[in-house]
């Protein structure tokens, strides 16, 4: 099915909302097209009821989400849609261009949050002990270098909380540095400093030393190099590896992926005692909301030190 174009008078307009969210908030290039595809998709609708963006009402904005149920899209489709709609109409307000906001008293669809999948520390351990298998000296090199960058992969996530797009991305100066913090470049171009373990330092010097071994070094700036072309090992392809380790390490490989290391990262922090602002930061989210998700293990934490260490607790 082709890309619903916006109509011509709503061209403008939102590519103005966009112009504003990449230069004000920084933001990414997928998260802008998206956007741009979501609101032509609003504009197309809009266009066939005889109206546009700039006098749509209230009523017709609930029409068009009426109208996404019934094309089968999920609450959580659903509500990334509305997000977008009612920043589109609060920028169109601020701007002067609407004399009024349509989407303001709109609610979103009810839906419930699923709690993020989490490895435990053992399962975390079981991948690691996986990886190193091929790391013997015995095996040859081109097994020995992947298996060393899967396990470097691994453990730089699991100390860092990386998304799989930044990991992959790492240059190799990143393991050249003897530094306790690594400099990330996320979402919307922002950087932040993370924390590196003593392990994780020590994984990625192993396998800068690996790559130097076998001629990869002076070929390549990324620290996660494609063995098989030019460029960085892709988030696609580490999914896959990963996948395919956790299922030799007798794990179930479709609870497995980069974003549950990640979360396994969050959770377990918090479970240990460190504070949700921290883990936002760490983990480069913009907004604390998003965060939240992992209240579940503070709560469960609570509950734990209000039964071991209250007077009054269970015997």
């Amino acid at each position: 099915m082709a890309a619903p174009k916006a109509k011509d008078s709503d061209r403008a307009p939102i590519e103005l909302f966009l112009d504003m969210l990449a230069a004000e908030r920084g933001g990414a290039d997928n998260t802008l097209a998206a956007y741009g595809r979501d609101l032509a998709d609003l504009s197309a609708h809009l266009a066939a009821a005889g109206r546009s963006i700039l006098n749509a009402s209230t009523d017709h904005l609930r029409a068009y989400l009426a109208s996404l149920r019934k094309r089968g899209f999920a609450a959580a489709s659903i509500a990334r849609r509305l997000s977008a709609i009612r920043q589109l109409y609060r920028f169109l307000y601020t701007e002067g261009r609407r004399s009024d906001d349509p989407s303001a008293v709109i609610e979103g669809p009810k839906r419930g949050r699923s709690l993020p999948k989490v490895l435990s520390i053992e399962e975390v351990d079981r991948l690691l002990a996986q990886a190193r298998l091929g790391m013997n000296v015995d095996r040859p090199m081109p097994e020995r270098l992947r298996s060393a960058r899967r396990a470097c992969l691994i453990e730089v996530l699991y100390a860092t909380g990386l998304r799989a797009s930044e990991l992959v991305a790492l240059p190799v100066s990143a393991a050249e540095r003897d530094s306790r913090m690594l400099a990330v470049r996320g979402k919307g171009n922002k950087e932040r400093l993370v924390p590196l373990n003593q392990a994780a330092k020590t994984a990625m010097r192993d396998y800068l030393a690996m790559l130097v071994e076998a001629g990869h070094r002076q070929k390549t700036k990324w620290l996660f190099p494609s063995f098989g072309q030019a460029g960085h090992l892709t988030r696609q392809h580490f999914a896959r590896e990963l996948k395919m380790l956790a299922a030799a390490a007798g794990l179930r490989s479709t609870e497995v992926s980069p974003h549950v290391l990640r979360h396994a990262f969050a959770s377990h922090l918090l479970h240990n005692g460190a504070d949700l602002r921290v883990v936002q930061t760490l983990l480069g989210h913009a907004d604390i909301s998003t965060t939240q998700i992992y209240t579940h293990v503070l709560e469960q934490r609570l509950k734990s030190l209000v039964r071991d260490l209250h007077p009054l607790g269970e015997e």
